[in-house]
């Protein structure tokens, strides 16, 4: 009598590249990303100088030094080094990092607004509160830091996907990404904690759902990830919608395997 063993299922090669993507944080990033440190830090069409870029660096310098030199990070020391980064990119509106700077500037100048708001006295240290950005009275700085960080990638991202990036341009791009996509998760924790209202909070992220901002922000890590932030990396994986999925469908089998 001929005995009939079953078959073990087996994935295709597709299949297992696709799951190997979702849940493996290694497997993806900078993958398709050439990094060639010997290129200029900027790309061509930005019109950055080279000869000007070590002014441009030191007047960056000088202003972070005012900040981080003022202990109690008081609103009226955050006010005045947001005006020079507005003057320093109003005469360099092609610059990537001007921008990320100016956006770490706003991110201290929220909290230091909520936590006035809210009686806290703590300093703060750009930890970004998750109310701070659906307060009334940080929104619109929470938009511009949205916008500061869209640009600083716009400027910054190449023409395309083929082309290689240099070492300052790679880091510039995996800490925007990043960047973005983490107020972008705290939005979302907000959404799901707050009263419901869609039109709270930065305009541009008004009308959006909690699951929307998650994805967006997957999205983020994702880029952040293939540039070479090793945290954008796990974080792309976490907040995966399809990973997150396919997570769920598995321990849902162990539970009922175990249970039965």
């Amino acid at each position: 009598m001929t005995s009939i063993t079953p078959a073990r299922p087996s994935l295709t090669s597709n299949d297992s590249a696709v799951l190997q993507a979702l849940f493996d944080a290694e497997s993806s990033p900078s993958s398709g990303i050439k990094i060639n440190s010997s290129l200029p830090s900027w790309p061509a069409f930005l019109n950055i100088s080279e000869s000007d870029l070590p002014s441009l660096k030191q007047r960056e310098s000088e202003i972070i030094r005012k900040i981080q030199g003022d202990e109690s990070s008081s609103q009226e020391t955050v006010s005045s080094a947001l005006t020079e980064f507005d003057n320093l990119i109003l005469n360099n509106k092609t610059y990537p990092s001007a921008y990320i700077n100016r956006a770490q500037a706003l991110r201290l100048l929220v909290d230091l607004i909520h936590n006035k708001e809210t009686g806290n006295s703590e300093v703060p240290n750009t930890e970004i509160q998750d109310g701070a950005l659906f307060s009334p009275q940080t929104s619109q700085l929470c938009s511009r830091i949205f916008s500061d960080l869209g640009q600083a990638i716009t400027l910054a991202t190449p023409a395309s996907p083929a082309d290689a990036v240099s070492s300052v341009q790679a880091r510039l791009l995996a800490d925007a990404h990043t960047h973005r996509g983490y107020l972008l998760l705290k939005a979302a924790r907000a959404k799901k904690a707050c009263s419901g209202d869609e039109n709270a909070g930065p305009e541009r992220l008004r009308g959006l759902g909690s699951e929307q901002l998650e994805e967006m922000a997957s999205q983020d890590f994702f880029f952040g990830g293939r540039y070479g932030n090793k945290v954008a990396q796990q974080l792309a994986v976490q907040t995966n919608p399809y990973a997150k999925m396919c997570g769920s469908i598995v321990k849902e089998a162990l539970r009922k395997e175990l249970e039965g």
